[in-house]
């Protein structure tokens, strides 16, 4: 028989946010959405609103998907109309957000280019939202979780962005390993470094 998740405790909702952004962070640890991680990765202004951006989806995409879910799909048996629902609504918000920066923040818009549009098909976004339903958060569960991946994404992408700068000015490294050799180099020790986050006890 339907029903609706149970509530969440402080505490769970508390453990839950540091899940999403350092545990089991999307980037670094399931490597997810790592086509706009490597591409818009180059300056940290740049970073900073693709992150800001993709914080806004993944909220607003978490809550419209759970209300979807639990009032059409799950009510009415369509559930394996799950993924195609889901990119629906991600599209939609992704199209508004791009409305919204063409308009305020022109150059921001451009910086960003092709990658904003792909936030629509960013599996770390579709991934959140698959993860609220599957794990049975409650709604304020799966915004605290929305926004908790959200800000790991923006998290690793800053702190990538960060290094992506310093080597370009300042490191020397052998020529076969200038560019993007060295910039994968980079990201597999920022994840090495998330890894000591693996053993929190979080529940």
């Amino acid at each position: 028989m339907f029903h609706f998740p149970d509530a969440m405790g402080l505490t769970e909702l508390l453990s839950l946010a540091v899940s999403a952004v350092l545990v089991n962070n999307y980037i670094l640890v399931q490597f997810l959405g790592c086509c706009s991680f490597f591409g818009v990765s180059k300056k940290t202004d740049t970073a900073v609103g693709m992150g800001m951006a993709v914080i806004f989806v993944m909220a607003l995409a978490s809550a419209v998907s759970w209300a979807v879910w639990y009032f059409i799909l799950d009510p009415l048996g369509l559930e394996y109309m799950q993924t195609i629902a889901f990119i629906l609504v991600i599209a939609t918000l992704v199209q508004f957000v791009e409305m919204f920066m063409k308009k305020a923040m022109p150059a921001l818009y451009s910086a960003l280019g092709i990658f904003l549009p792909l936030i629509t098909t960013n599996c770390a976004v579709l991934g959140a939202a698959i993860s609220n339903i599957d794990n049975g958060y409650s709604f304020i569960g799966a915004m605290v979780y929305g926004v908790g991946a959200g800000v790991g994404y923006l998290l690793a992408i800053v702190l990538f962005a960060s290094i992506r700068e310093r080597l370009d000015a300042t490191a020397r490294c052998p020529k076969c390993f200038e560019g993007f050799p060295i910039a994968l180099v980079s990201a597999a020790l920022l994840a090495m470094s998330f890894m000591g986050f693996s053993g929190l006890s979080i529940w």
